[in-house]
């Protein structure tokens, strides 16, 4: 085993501030995902609590597939609303977090975990509101010997998460973004939930013919 010190640890970043993190609580991921072009966000990865809205802000580890020592590592420097994001390759063989983890993380006000591999002791996350993703489960624990970088980019299901991006969750999947970014999209995702309720409320006149659909379909040539 290589020495863990020759590996990179870099500082986290700042967290969300709250007035950002309380509007983002409102904002349903598809409202996001529609106004960053509907080419970002993660894919492929499970939503394991059954209630609870992730809003924080990355703390990346990029580890070994079934290793877990800089994850611990990383978790000696999470902040209330850092969101602890593992890259393990995407592999399933070896769980790189479990029940005991997930309630370190919360004891150190952790706001969510990602991780781009296995979880183990579903059933606590199950009955909990952490929020948690991972590309899967399995009995199988993890090895402690590295190597593994924090608080660098990581790449999670199709999409570069960089150290200090917004990450928001719900039940339709998980997208994240730079912070630079925040109040844009608070306030685009906010008229496109004002627009859906038009919408709706059109919808609901009964009529056949209707501004949203037909006009989209006339100018394709299929009315």
């Amino acid at each position: 085993m290589q020495n863990a010190s020759t590996f990179t640890v870099n500082a986290a970043a700042p967290v969300l501030s709250a007035e950002l993190a309380q509007a983002f609580q409102g904002i349903v991921t598809p409202h996001l995902s529609d106004n960053l072009h509907r080419q970002s966000g993660v894919v492929g990865l499970h939503r394991y609590n059954r209630k609870g809205k992730l809003v924080g802000t990355a703390l990346t580890v990029k580890t070994r597939p079934g290793d877990n020592l800089f994850i611990y590592k990383a978790m000696t420097l999470i902040q209330p609303g850092h969101v602890l994001v593992v890259d393990a390759g995407g592999d399933v063989n070896n769980a790189c977090v479990g029940e005991l983890m997930k309630l370190y993380l919360q004891q150190r006000g952790c706001a969510g975990l990602i991780v781009n591999g296995a979880i183990r002791d579903v059933v606590a996350f199950e009955n909990d509101s952490f929020p948690c993703y991972a590309r899967g489960h399995v009995h199988r624990g993890p090895y402690k010997d590295g190597p593994g970088e924090v608080n660098v980019p990581v790449t999670i299901g199709g999409q570069v998460i960089q150290p200090g991006d917004v990450i928001v969750g719900d039940e339709d999947g998980l997208v994240s973004f730079p912070v630079a970014q925040a109040e844009s999209l608070i306030e685009k995702a906010r008229a496109h939930a004002a627009k859906e309720e038009r919408i709706m409320a059109e919808i609901a006149t009964g009529a056949e013919q209707q501004s949203w659909l037909h006009p989209v379909l006339q100018a394709k040539n299929l009315l």
